[in-house]
Parts: structure tokens; sequence; C-alpha cells
């Protein structure tokens, strides 16, 4: 059976997906990993003893945020702590206080800044030396890297390398590298994960560069009050007044309404942050029993969304208004599906996007639109998309099922509803009896099985494919096993009914199939030619993709890849998927390079 890849993003229960859809038993597993969807199930850090901590010369302070208080994951400030790996110890035999709550960290709970992150090889992580030694080169790469990925299975892979166990290289504080993963998960629409990443510190050792993405983090996470152990850090480094709003939030956790009315106060007469903001972190303390309880939000002033304003916003579940949401950065929709205190029409709306970047696996999404179904006032949109999400799974012919699909699929014409349309219905595809007629080209179908990872599945079709058509391209660089009679004679079969732009799709195929080693030179230099198409382009990028490669670094790989994958499928070179897949495969991940390159024909 073909190794797991492991997948971190929320699941919903099971128990609202088995009300509206019977599952067809499998006789493979997903690629995806146990656990994709549930993330109850990842394992908590381990506590690491630690020496005892030496003191360090307080860092230069970062530059400050926006004026609403925080600045987007983009714009975290890059300069950092210059501290020891040991860290620095800022409490005293009592523990530090911050707005009126104490955190004490036991010896034996404390973490060495060496290694930082959840999962390890066991658990589906990578090795912890994945990433090599040049921490700041790997850093910079984290800054410069949007998290607008063309790929699902990219971003799948790029979670899992960020979220492992990593050594700490030499050259760069622990802390400060946790801040990069985390900052770049965030702006991927990856909030639990980045969350995984910044609690793997302790916080006390926590750089200015990792207190600034803790605030966006715990802002993601609609979580205030995972913002007071942090808050005389964020004082003494970060932007004052945005967290002199969390200090105040933190005094009324406590019920002291005196500081908490103070600390707002101050930041109010301040004149630094607007009203709307200040009134937010108000409604936060209205919710804890210390602050006016009938604080009145009105959204018709605002015209940008925040992480502040989405973070205190939801924590309070006050509605966000759908022409704001229309203004909100791609990453926050991810934020939105994973945020389950987050009003369901809104998750709901979000949920196509977060489902093709690969923020929810197959299962959560289907199990979030059932979720949605069977609430009292379920949008009445949902209707036609449930009933055939029935049919496909378990209508009682084949023939009905795949016409579910078929209409799934139709649904409109935007690309990201089309592709998690494909999402949804993978473990249906998958089920499907191969004796069902589903026409001359089904392409659709094999791209589904492959979204959720059903390679061995979808291999079950290869002796009913047409040699040259799209699915039989699809299925040539998404099958585990090669298939028979590859040569440059058939992909240009393949090419004489591409109807991408300037042959794409074409050139997708064939950068595919020399990555994954299953054209031959000659093969692969004539089916190129006959395109135009120049696979050995070289540009810094290729040679330090290459050079990861050859050193064995499937984590800076992974890194790399999506740095060369930023972006739409559209505007992807063909060249950049051909070194992608290449040094996957040289670094032992066959079947994320495979199924990189599946997705590059569905989607292009």
């Amino acid at each position: 059976m073909t190794k797991k890849l492991l997948t971190l993003t929320l699941g919903l229960s099971g128990t609202a997906l088995a009300a509206v859809l019977v599952l067809p038993a499998l006789a493979q597993e997903s690629l995806l990993p146990e656990g994709f969807g549930n993330p109850s199930e990842t394992p908590a850090p381990k506590a690491s003893p630690t020496p005892s901590p030496t003191s360090a010369p307080t860092p230069t302070p970062s530059s400050p945020g926006s004026p609403s208080g925080v600045a987007p994951p983009s714009a975290v400030p890059t300069t950092g702590s210059v501290a020891s790996e040991e860290g620095e110890d800022a409490t005293d035999e009592e523990g530090e206080t911050s707005g009126g709550l104490k955190y004490d960290l036991p010896p034996g709970a404390r973490r060495l800044l060496s290694r930082i992150g959840p999962l390890t090889p066991e658990t589906g992580g990578l090795a912890p030396d994945a990433f090599g030694v040049r921490g700041q080169y790997a850093a910079a790469i984290m800054r410069k890297t949007n998290g607008t990925l063309a790929s699902r299975w990219g971003q799948i892979l790029v979670r899992r390398a960020l979220s492992s166990a990593i050594d700490t290289p030499d050259t760069i504080n622990g802390a400060d590298l946790a801040a990069d993963r985390a900052g770049l998960l965030l702006r991927m629409g990856e909030s639990n994960a980045a969350r995984w990443i910044v609690q793997s510190v302790d916080y006390d050792r926590a750089s200015p560069r990792l207190v600034q993405v803790a605030q966006q983090t715990f802002l993601a996470n609609a979580d205030p009050a995972g913002l007071c152990p942090y808050v005389p850090a964020g004082l003494s480094h970060g932007e004052e007044q945005s967290w002199r709003l969390a200090a105040g939030i933190c005094s009324g956790l406590t019920g002291d309404a005196g500081p908490a009315g103070w600390a707002i106060g101050r930041v109010r007469s301040s004149g630094r942050i607007s009203n709307f903001d200040i009134l937010l972190a108000e409604r936060v303390l209205g919710a804890t029993g210390a602050g006016r309880r009938s604080t009145t939000i009105e959204w018709n002033k605002v015209d940008k969304l925040t992480s502040w304003r989405f973070g205190m916003a939801t924590a309070t579940a006050i509605a966000i208004p759908a022409e704001l949401r229309k203004t909100e950065p791609g990453y926050m929709r991810g934020w939105t599906v994973l945020a389950p205190m987050t009003d369901m029409a809104d998750r709901i709306a979000a949920a196509p996007d977060a489902a093709a970047r690969g923020v929810l696996s197959s299962e959560a999404y289907v199990s979030l639109l059932s979720a949605a179904w069977s609430e009292e006032e379920a949008p009445e949109a949902l209707a036609g998309q449930i009933d055939q999400l029935r049919n496909a799974f378990g209508a009682a012919k084949g023939a009905d099922r795949y016409a579910a699909m078929q209409s799934l699929w139709a649904a409109g014409p935007d690309p990201v509803q089309h592709y998690a349309a494909m999402v949804a219905t993978a473990r249906a595809a998958a089920g499907l009896p191969t004796n069902t007629d589903v026409g001359a080209d089904p392409w659709q179908l094999l791209g589904a099985m492959l979204a959720g990872g059903y390679d061995n599945n979808a291999m079950t079709w290869a002796p009913k494919i047409t040699v040259g058509s799209r699915a039989w391209g699809v299925l040539a660089v998404g099958s585990p096993r090669a298939l028979n009679g590859m040569s440059a004679a058939n992909i240009g079969t393949f090419s004489g009914s591409d109807d991408s732009a300037e042959y794409l799709r074409s050139k997708f195929l064939v950068a595919g199939l020399a990555g994954l080693g299953r054209l031959d030179e000659a093969q692969a230099a004539s089916a190129a030619g006959d395109l135009d198409l120049n696979l050995g382009k070289q540009t810094r990028w290729t040679r330090a993709i290459q050079a990861a490669a050859e050193r064995r670094e499937p984590g800076m790989v992974a890194l790399l890849a999506a740095a060369g994958m930023q972006g739409e499928w559209s505007k992807l070179p063909p060249y950049h998927l051909y070194h992608i897949v290449r040094a996957l495969r040289e670094v032992g991940l066959d079947s994320e390079a495979r199924m990189i390159a599946a997705e590059a024909l569905v989607r292009a």
C-alpha cells in the first residue's frame, strides 16, 4: 500500500456525515493519512528537560504594527532575537504576571529550542534533519513565500513539513524559526497548524518575532485568552497599543474591571488605534463580565477586515458583513472554516476555497456540508448539493452515482468551486464500480479520486482509458505504477485534443512524466521539442531546489517547491513543475510528486 501523507486540518464529527451519507467500503486507503480532518488526534508536543536558563540582553524592539493594532501575517517584522538557543528566563520565582493572571511552567514541562514541532516521523512528520543546517536561508524563504499555492497537494506537503519536529540549525534562534514557520502557515490559511507551532515554544522563550506572530495566531484562532501569556513581552517588544488592549482583556478574564478599564482608556486616549477596534476589545470584556455589556458594533464605516477585527468579532459571535467578507484575503477564508464558533453560513461560503487549497480534507468538507444541512435553519442553497452528494455516495446504481457526481462537477464555471466539488466526491469516485459506463474520457472521475489520494483505485480504471485522452494523461502521472507504451507519439495524440492556452496541459504532462522518470531521455526531448518546451532552463530557484534534493533535504525541497508554486496553475512555468516533481521524487516523496503532477493535469 502506498505510504501515507500527513495532513493537518480541522475535523468535524462523523455523526453528522453518517446521518446523510453511507460511504462505500474501499479496498484502498487514501494517501491522506488517518487523522486528516481530526486535529484532536494530533499528538501534543512532548515536554523536554531544559538546562538552567541564562540571561541575555534585551533584544532591540521590533517595528510597530499597523494602526489597527495588528499587521497582516505577511507583514510581521523580520528583525528578531539574538538570544542564545537556551533562551532567556523572564520569570521570577512566583511566575510572570499578565493582566492579573500568572503563568507558571513547571521545570519538567519546559522545552528546548533545539527541536520544535509536534509531528515526529512516527506520527507522520518528516525527519528532524529534513531542513538541513541553513536556518537563516530557510527562514528567508518562508518569509518571502506568500502562502497562496497553486497546488492543493503542495499545501498538504508544506503543512506537513512545517509542522514536523525539526532540528533548529545553529545559525538561527529556534523561536525565530518557529515564528517564520507559523507565519507562513497563517498565510496559507492553516491557523490550527500555526497554533501548534507557536505553542511548541514556551511562552517565556518566545523571541520578539514569535511574540508578534503569536498575536496573529491567536487572533486567527479567535482566541483572545491565548494572548495573555505573551502580554508582558508584547508590551516590551511589540506594537504597544494592541498589546495594551490585550492586557485589558486578560485583566477582564480575572473579573478585575479596574485595570481592564484603565488599560483600554489609555489606548483610547492615545488616538493611535481606531475606536472601532477598541469597541471590539470592550465587547470581549463584556463577555467576561468586566466591561460594557451593551457595546454596539457597527461596521458601516469599516472598509477592511484585519486580523484583529476577524479574531475579536469571531470570538464574540459578532456577524461580519458579507460585503466586508468579499474584501478578505484568501488565507482568512481558511481561518473562517477552521474556527468552529464562526457563523455556519460564513463557514459554508469559505469552505470551497478551503477545500481546493487543501485546508479541508474531502471528509471534513462533506462533514461540514452535512452539519450545515442538519441545522434548524439550514441554507436553502445547500438542498440541491446535499441531494446530489447523497446520490453520489449512496445511489443503488453506479450510473446514478456517476450522474450525481457529474452534476456536482458542473455546478458552476468557477475553477475553485469546480475543484472543490472534485474534493467533495473523492471517496464516492473511488467507490464507483469499474463496470459503470463513464464515457470515453472520465478525467474528472480520476481527478476526484486523486484529489483524495485514491491512486490505486484510479489505477483499476486503466484498462478502460483511451490512450491520448485527458484521463490517460491524468493517470499517466498519477498512477502508482508507470503505464505501458509511454511515448512522444502518445503525448502528441494527447496534445492534439488539448484545449488549454498555449498547450499548457500538454507541457505539464511532459514535465510531470520527465520529472517522474517515466519518459526516457530521447522521448522526453522529442515531446518537449514538439511543444517548444525547455525543461532544462536554469534559474536561481532551479539550482536551489536541485541542490536541496542532492543534499537529501525533503523539508527544504518542499519549501522551495512551495516558493515555485505561488499563484495560479495558469501562471506556473512547466519547467517549475518538472523540477518540483523531480526533486520530490529524489528525496523519497514520490507519492506527493505524483499527486502534484496529476493535479496539474486536472486543473490546467
